[in-house]
């Protein structure tokens, strides 16, 4: 049997909930919590298969892996954590799992957009400081529904973002969607648009693209102010397509009338972060993916990607 190594597994299990039998019927399986890269060194001396969640193999690590190593397998759907170009020149495979948690991420999308569109948030913050004029007067707060309101989902024929754009279809809303690929829906609410015209027109904008040199600060000042002050924008994908001081700056001089971030850069954000302190914010530790059934399906599709790579016939090859 090949021998594999999960080097940093509190990433993805933290709650000690997991079953890594899939992985174990396949392979002599290693795991340790954490690694420093001194650790990560030792470790996959004698290894063939290398398992990660989000932890920085950058190419000082990845030349000098042994000849051993022949797969690293990302056990998620983002891999700019991995020096690909790295891996390439050392003739080893790199893989992802890119569809673990679909639904579950696209839910938390269409939580945000629930939640803004009846304050829901800023509600419970009221009641926490004991002010009860919601109760006691006119309601104070923005309340709308979403029927006919315009989402923009930026890289919207990926998994996610195709999932997230039938739900929110199913809940009457027109879709605008930019994607460097065009996959047809069928349906004639979803049109494609370029990028500006997209966050000119949306009330929601949701973010589904992977990070790439490309999109690397794709929505900065330039591109916020192209949004409607009435308008709220969504990551879900990876924090720096955000750049984050501009999109403080948008908020705090309301430009924009709020942001739900599952993502942020750094994470986590520093405790003297002003996104904490904002009424206008939703802010969640990168939990799109942390339920216990995308976790365990995600270890079975890791399982399934190291049987492919054994059968010699490598599956969600990123390199």
């Amino acid at each position: 049997m090949e021998n594999t190594v999960f080097l940093n597994l509190e990433k993805l299990n933290f709650d000690s909930k997991l079953d890594f039998s899939p992985i174990e019927e396949l392979t002599t399986f290693t795991k340790h919590d954490e690694s420093s890269s001194i650790e990560i060194l030792e470790r996959v001396k004698d290894q063939t298969i290398i398992i990660t969640k989000e932890l920085a193999l950058g190419r000082d690590l990845i030349s000098q892996f042994p000849p051993s190593v022949k797969l690293i397998c990302e056990a998620g759907t983002g891999y700019n954590n991995i020096d690909i170009v790295a891996a390439r020149e050392k003739n080893i495979t790199v893989c992802n799992i890119p569809s673990y948690s679909t639904q579950a991420v696209a839910h938390l999308v269409i939580t945000y957009i629930l939640n803004f569109s009846s304050s829901l948030i800023q509600q419970q913050m009221m009641l926490k400081e004991k002010n009860f004029d919601n109760f006691t007067k006119h309601l104070e707060l923005p309340h709308f529904e979403v029927k006919n309101k315009t989402l923009g989902v930026i890289g919207g024929s990926g998994a996610i973002g195709r999932e997230v754009i039938k739900i929110a279809l199913a809940l009457g809303m027109n879709i605008l969607t930019y994607s460097r690929t065009q996959k047809p829906y069928g349906d004639q609410n979803v049109h494609f648009v370029s990028l500006e015209d997209l966050l000119k027109q949306s009330d929601f904008v949701s973010l589904h693209c992977p990070l790439t040199p490309d999109t690397l600060h794709l929505i900065d000042k330039d591109r916020l102010a192209l949004m409607k002050p009435s308008a709220f924008i969504i990551n879900t994908s990876r924090g720096p397509i955000i750049k984050e001081t501009d999109l403080i700056e948008a908020l705090q001089n309301k430009r924009i009338a709020g942001a739900a971030l599952d993502v942020q850069d750094p994470e986590p954000p520093r405790q003297n972060n002003p996104l904490f302190d904002m009424h206008n914010v939703i802010l969640t530790p990168h939990i799109g993916w942390k339920r216990l059934e995308s976790r365990q399906r995600l270890i079975k599709l890791v399982a399934v990607n190291i049987q492919s790579f054994i059968k010699g016939k490598p599956i969600n090859v990123v390199n």
